[in-house]
């Protein structure tokens, strides 16, 4: 069994890269694309067929060194991570990506077939390579996937956050006075950073008061009003008093219907009465 199994890895390691660059056109022409995509493909794909080389040749190294299970699933972890990072990268979907699996799967078996029937070797010498090829494949598939999902992750995050960053734009008006004009939903995640970022900005501009115009808020509840209560009362440690304007019928129901309690705080019904506030 082993110098069959040698055999087999053998000629894999022998013929990756051929191998790679069949499975590559045929995996390519099942691919729809405009000619302005196939042209910028080209770019890459030398690079695409050497990283297909790289992992038939893991399952020549695997059937070779066969007795090594750890070695085998490490070379293929750090492959997966690699490959599903640059997949993700390129922005190829991962459902269109795990295609290629069966045709790694294909095209493995293909070249095995041939020095199966070469050396006519027995069915359980075959078995025992199914045994071995199919779940590091299956294991690459896996780590492909994590690798590819938990870089989506984190571009999520980052857009997220850049989004919410964004979401909090203290404009100065005058020398001294900044407003924030509030725009949809506030969640935990919003509030969090709208308690950060306004302290900092309003520092920055060296803001004496600030406007935080609620006109584009559609529903305040008691965790949106503990935060806004949280934001005034920290910018008032800071030196930054603070009026709100904009609260929209709907919203001062809900508000008095809550019973939260806006005493102490200076509340205008537009931004042309928080100015003349300002500058009586």
């Amino acid at each position: 069994m082993s110098h069959h199994m040698r055999l087999i890895g053998e000629k894999i390691l022998k013929e990756k890269n051929d191998i790679a660059k069949r499975l590559h056109e045929e995996r390519m022409s099942d691919v729809q694309m405009t000619e302005m995509q196939r042209r910028d493909i080209t770019q890459i794909e030398q690079r695409v067929i050497r990283m297909r080389a790289e992992f038939i040749g893991l399952f020549g190294e695997a059937l070779i060194d066969h007795t090594n299970k750890e070695k085998r699933q490490n070379k293929v972890e750090k492959w997966g991570k690699e490959t599903g990072e640059y997949f993700f990268n390129l922005g190829v979907s991962l459902d269109e990506a795990l295609k290629d699996a069966s045709f790694y799967r294909e095209h493995i078996w293909k070249a095995i077939e041939e020095i199966v029937a070469e050396h006519d070797m027995p069915a359980s010498d075959v078995f025992k390579v199914i045994y071995l090829i199919d779940p590091l494949l299956d294991h690459a598939v896996y780590c492909f996937s994590l690798s590819y999902v938990q870089n989506q992750q984190v571009t999520l995050e980052s857009a997220k956050q850049a989004f919410l960053e964004l979401s909090v734009p203290v404009v100065p008006l005058s020398k001294g006075v900044g407003i924030l004009p509030l725009i949809g939903n506030i969640d935990t995640d919003r509030a969090q950073l709208l308690m950060e970022e306004t302290l900092k900005q309003s520092v920055n501009l060296k803001l004496s008061h600030l406007i935080l115009d609620l006109s584009g808020v559609m529903i305040v509840d008691t965790m949106v009003a503990d935060q806004l209560f949280k934001v005034i009362e920290a910018l008032s440690l800071v030196g930054v008093q603070t009026i709100i304007t904009g609260i929209r019928p709907e919203v001062a129901q809900t508000i008095v219907t809550l019973g939260i309690n806006l005493n102490g705080i200076k509340v205008k019904a537009n931004l042309y009465q928080a100015f003349e506030e300002l500058h009586a």
